[in-house]
């Protein structure tokens, strides 16, 4: 994407921000899950709307595993997912890994697990290609694809296969298996989806990885892959496989297997996940006004000229652009705090409810950026809406003085808490509904 094409769509996205609800239909979905780094979960069944909205707004979580096709999956009927429940989930910010569970490795002791899902054909043909397997992947990848496009998740999407664990020193069982994720892959290219594939650290994972470095070309792999291994340790490492593969950017680790966690009262029982994909989560440039910059590290107020004080020009340049966008400011930004911006500063403070004064405080700042959607914020967050969270913490907080980068790291959760302990909330790291409100009522 150019420079000019990336700031067009910054500017597109602030508009959106501050613009009156539409339904989801009206906003093209984006590909899944794109660029992340962070946690995220996966569950057999897809869980309520409520129960997403809770999780988004409690748990750490910011991604989803889904269970989209396949004959072998052990949910086969999703109630819940529905071209509007993908669209909800991505529109508020979760990232969704679809998953299709179809035939599973010829030679698994757990499958088939219905009387209508065949296995990965092992017979290896007359030039040991394995021309049923691919065939198989290939059907899969399709039908993966129609059923992803009718729920409305897009091209350039990650889509994953789950080949649970086999005996991976069985040749056909094994060839067979590789032969028909290579065609997986490449029919998910002709598509123009991305492909990923989960397996088990010691099994799937081992036998694409020990392909990459001992028998490159032999068949084509994965975009991403994510590793089953449960020990615990939220990371995309594991030592059933080299640390070159699939890196930067190219892995998923579910480091926990299936228990039951509960955040804001709602219990699902899921497996945990940590997630490096892509650039990790990435920001991409914003542009406000023609070039105006709102990236500061503290937001002093602003007051009349007296005597031989001026407040900054480059701050209130930066609040002449603020109120423009927020459509109470239509004159020229000059940089000078004259009758035309205090007119608008009036008109904000008496529409937000604030004191009417011809000073624009800090308590102002801190409205003016949270004013907009509140969607949760938490870590793996990027964007415009944590650029709205990092201007209004500077603002709450002189001291702060942190770099406004638009990614929602470790040092922004510490400083959320920090915040949330002074307004009187639970220190959880997480912007929030309540969260969200006092940062809109100027709370410091």
């Amino acid at each position: 994407m150019s420079a000019r094409s990336a700031a067009a769509v910054a500017v597109l996205a602030v508009a959106m921000v501050l613009a009156p609800f539409r339904p989801a239909a009206a906003e093209p979905n984006p590909a899944t899950p794109g660029d992340f780094r962070g946690y995220g979960f996966d569950q057999c069944l897809a869980p309520t709307q409520r129960a997403m909205d809770v999780w988004l707004n409690h748990s750490p979580f910011l991604a989803v595993g889904i269970y989209i096709s396949g004959n072998s999956r052990a949910c086969r009927s999703q109630p819940n997912l529905t071209p509007r429940w993908i669209g909800t989930q991505l529109r508020k910010g979760w990232r969704l890994l679809p998953i299709t569970l179809g035939p599973q490795a010829s030679c698994s002791d757990r499958f088939p697990r219905y009387h209508d899902d065949p296995v990965i054909v092992g017979r290896p043909g007359r030039h040991d290609n394995y021309p049923a397997a691919r065939r198989q992947g290939r059907a899969e990848a399709e039908k993966a694809v129609a059923a992803a496009g009718a729920l409305g998740i897009v091209p350039r999407s990650t889509l994953w296969y789950d080949l649970e664990a086999f005996d991976h020193t069985d040749r056909h069982c094994r060839e067979s298996a590789l032969a028909f994720l290579s065609a997986w892959t490449n029919k998910l290219h002709d598509l123009r989806y991305v492909s990923g594939v989960y397996s088990s650290a010691g099994s799937g994972i081992k036998i694409l990885d020990d392909v990459r470095v001992q028998r490159p070309g032999a068949y084509t792999l994965p975009d991403r892959i994510w590793i089953a291994r449960w020990d615990g340790v939220a990371n995309t490492s594991t030592s059933y496989i080299r640390d070159d593969g699939w890196r930067p950017g190219g892995r998923v680790k579910q480091y926990l297997g299936g228990h039951d966690e509960t955040w804001g009262g709602v219990t699902i029982n899921i497996d945990r996940n940590y997630l490096d994909l892509g650039r990790g989560s990435f920001a991409p440039p914003e542009e406000h006004c023609g070039g105006v910059n709102l990236d500061f590290r503290r937001f002093p107020a602003l007051r009349e000229p007296s005597g031989g004080h001026a407040p900054p020009a480059n701050k209130v340049r930066a609040l002449q652009c603020l109120l423009q966008e927020r459509g109470h400011y239509d004159g020229k930004l000059t940089g000078t705090y004259g009758p035309a911006t205090i007119a608008a500063v009036q008109e904000w403070q008496e529409r937000r409810g604030f004191p009417v004064s011809t000073t624009w405080s800090p308590a102002n700042w801190v409205a003016a950026f949270a004013q907009g959607r509140d969607y949760a914020q938490k870590i793996g967050s990027a964007g415009l809406h944590v650029r709205r969270v990092q201007r209004a913490l500077n603002a709450a907080d002189p001291t702060l003085q942190r770099v406004v980068n638009g990614i929602f790291r470790r040092t922004t959760a510490q400083d959320v808490r920090a915040y949330q302990r002074r307004v009187g909330l639970r220190a959880t790291g997480i912007v929030n509904e309540r969260t969200w409100e006092k940062l809109r009522g100027g709370r410091g």
